[in-house]
């Protein structure tokens, strides 16, 4: 699957993923390869993303992910550093 972060000034990760994890407006959920298409909005929180070479995780302060076709889009209001 491919991930993109992207916040109103950047683009913050761009890249193939194994699974992300996201924490929806009513509870975290998984994206795996081949996931149904999806639109949710995503509350202040920690997302982590599989790769190859490990995990990663993101703090956002709310946004919407989409995924679609094997493409997972998130619109982020900021990344917490």
């Amino acid at each position: 699957m491919y991930l993109e972060i992207i916040t109103p000034d950047k683009k913050v990760f761009a890249g193939e993923v194994d699974a992300a994890q996201f924490p929806g407006a009513n509870g975290s959920f998984e994206v795996l390869d081949s996931h149904a298409p999806l639109i949710s909005t995503m509350e202040r929180g920690r997302i982590r993303v599989t790769t190859k070479k490990g995990q990663e995780f993101f703090t956002v302060d709310g946004g919407v992910v989409e995924v679609l076709n094997n493409k997972i889009i998130v619109l982020a209001e900021s990344v917490i550093e």
